[in-house]
């Protein structure tokens, strides 16, 4: 039996007399008498097809049991439409389908949802019929552009002399960033493999073994809380490269973002993207990943605040804290109920209040307006260039809770102004990041990224006296205040990296232990090297325009890491625990 001789969205005029045979999914009926319309849909789009009573009365009689996501084939002559029956909207639209034979193939049961875009459902039904919202054109559409930009990366970076080259999925876990998904092994009781986070410690290896350009579309894994914008398993795009600058890294992503815009949805971009210092990022936006598209930028007021009347700036200013402000533009006629509301939102990125000053024809009004001379209250409007019916708001604190509960807020305030151009697309670079970072709960440095981001090499003689003063060779892409990629130039001396562990924290035994290989290696001929790994979910999310990276994930999962069509995570039989000398300790009552 032949299943298809064309797909059905791709039928038009010029096959009009031609004999086709047709195979997909009944996307809706319509008895009109004698008379029944059929809308068939394949991956391709729709095509209507025609039954008629008086040319085949039994087939007409099959053709009348059929309901919504039958499969068939249908076999039939391509005829034009009657010009009143012409449907522009369809690109098949001026063509249909005389029947000439039809085999049902499947039957199908009422989906739980309609297959059509914009259908309104929980996504927990959407998700547990995953295979059912897959049909729908916007998820196939997105799907397909997922496996466009897959197909462009591999084209673009083979031309630039890359490798793809595949990495171990179970590997040894390194407890120092995100938790492991660990694997228990069967032929080694008691001993684990972890699922990689990420593919770093291969692709530095890869570059110790002379591959010198490597790259893959590599499954990674981090047993994590998720986010709107994370998963437990999600696809990086890994890039890595020896002898190379800095500089020539982010110009050939720039290349490769140039080339994947333009190949995949027709759009121009411009280079060089802006560069930002990570320190200017936070001082102007509060954000290491900063929205430009709109203004509403951070204003520091710290050497007003200092000399004012009012005692929680003027003492936050004398233990080393800032006074940070921005301008809600327009924003004067909220009442003291919203501004509870965004005093509440601060509050919950640390920040102990909320000031404010409302700008208006005849000066300023605010509580804490008496606690200011009109100079300094002049000064301070002009610092955030206030204008009548503006709103000034205040946050005093740390640098990092100032800036980042303002950060926030700023975000909460362009969306809810409408501010961020839809169709703008702001990339930036975000460079010169802290290489550590101090955890007190912990006691001890951290990386702000990972333990193997090279220092500026005219830092490198304040690692031990002044660690926190070290700027990172590191490198984040963001487009619209959304992160879709970071790297960084790598250590690739023994002596410089043993320092880093230390550093951390790490005694020479766990530095051992843990990555022993990796030092090893570096003693047999480690060239320069860097690299960048992207998130293949959020930037395929921004290409599609979609709010959230499950829209473009064939079968993601879950808030709380379920696979609510699979029923995944799930208890196993006894004997495999047994098998893998695994044994479960009974749950407490709460």
């Amino acid at each position: 039996m032949e299943y298809r001789s064309h797909k059905c969205g791709e039928l038009r005029t010029t096959e009009i007399g031609q004999v086709v045979t047709l195979s997909g999914w009944v996307q809706r009926r319509r008895d009109h008498g004698k008379l029944i319309f059929l809308d068939l849909r394949d991956r391709s789009g729709l095509v209507q097809v025609v039954f008629n009573y008086e040319q085949d009365a039994a087939m007409f009689a099959l053709a009348e049991s059929i309901r919504s996501e039958f499969v068939i084939t249908v076999q039939g002559k391509v005829v034009p439409r009657d010009p009143e029956a012409v449907n522009p909207k369809l690109a098949t639209g001026e063509i249909e389908v005389q029947a000439e034979a039809l085999t049902i193939l499947n039957k199908a049961k009422t989906p739980p949802f309609y297959i059509e875009d914009g259908v309104e459902v929980d996504e927990n039904v959407r998700l547990k019929y995953r295979y059912l919202d897959l049909r729908r054109p916007e998820m196939l559409k997105n799907i397909t552009l997922r496996h466009r930009v897959c197909k462009l990366l591999r084209d673009f970076l083979d031309a630039q002399g890359f490798l793809e080259v595949e990495t171990p999925i179970l590997t040894k876990s390194t407890p120092e960033g995100a938790r492991d998904y660990l694997v228990p092994s069967r032929v080694n009781p008691g001993e684990f493999y972890a699922l990689p986070q990420s593919p770093q410690l291969f692709k530095q290896l890869l570059m110790v073994s002379g591959v010198e350009r490597y790259f893959q579309i590599a499954r990674c894994f981090r047993d994590e809380d998720l986010r709107a914008d994370r998963q437990p398993e999600f696809t990086q795009i890994d890039i890595e490269l020896s002898f190379c600058t800095q500089e020539q890294i982010l110009e050939l992503m720039e290349q490769m973002m140039v080339y994947l815009y333009k190949e995949a949805l027709g759009i121009e971009l411009t280079v060089p993207f802006p560069r930002m210092t990570y320190q200017e990022a936070m001082e102007r936006y509060g954000s290491d990943k900063p929205d430009t598209r709109f203004g509403l930028e951070l204003r520091d007021i710290s050497r007003i605040a200092a000399d004012a009347e009012f005692k929680v700036f003027r003492q936050t200013v004398a233990a080393g804290g800032v006074v940070k402000g921005i301008n809600a533009k327009s924003c004067g006629t909220f009442s003291r109920r919203e501004i509870d509301e965004l005093t509440a939102f601060v509050a919950q990125y640390g920040a102990k209040g909320l000031a404010y000053l409302f700008v208006e024809e005849t000066g300023v009004r605010s509580p804490i307006a008496k606690f200011f001379t009109e100079e300094a209250l002049n000064e301070i409007v002009q610092t955030l260039e206030g204008e009548p019916g503006d709103l000034l708001l205040f946050v005093a604190d740390k640098f990092d809770v100032a800036s980042q509960a303002l950060g926030a807020l700023r975000l909460h305030l362009g969306k809810r102004l409408g501010l961020p151009a839809e169709n703008k697309l702001n990339f930036l670079w975000v460079v010169d990041f802290p290489l550590f970072m101090y955890e007190p709960d912990e006691k001890r440095y951290v990386s702000v990224n990972h333990p193997f981001t090279r220092p500026h090499e005219n830092q490198l003689d304040l690692l031990e006296s002044e660690p926190l003063q070290v700027l990172a060779k590191a490198h984040d892409l963001v487009l619209n205040g959304v992160e879709i990629g970071g790297g960084s130039l790598r250590i690739h001396e023994r002596e410089l990296q043993e320092r880093v562990f230390k550093l951390l924290g790490l005694s020479p035994e766990r530095a051992r232990e843990q990555f022993g290989f990796l030092l090893d290696a570096f003693d047999y001929g480690t060239p320069p090297h860097g690299g960048i790994a992207f998130g293949l979910d959020r930037l395929v999310m921004l290409m599609a325009g979609e709010d959230s990276i499950r829209e473009v994930m064939a079968f993601p999962k879950t808030a709380s890491a379920s696979d609510l069509m699979t029923g995944a995570p799930s208890p196993v039989a006894p004997h495999q625990l047994q098998e893998l000398h695994i044994q479960l300790a009974a749950k407490t009552k709460n």
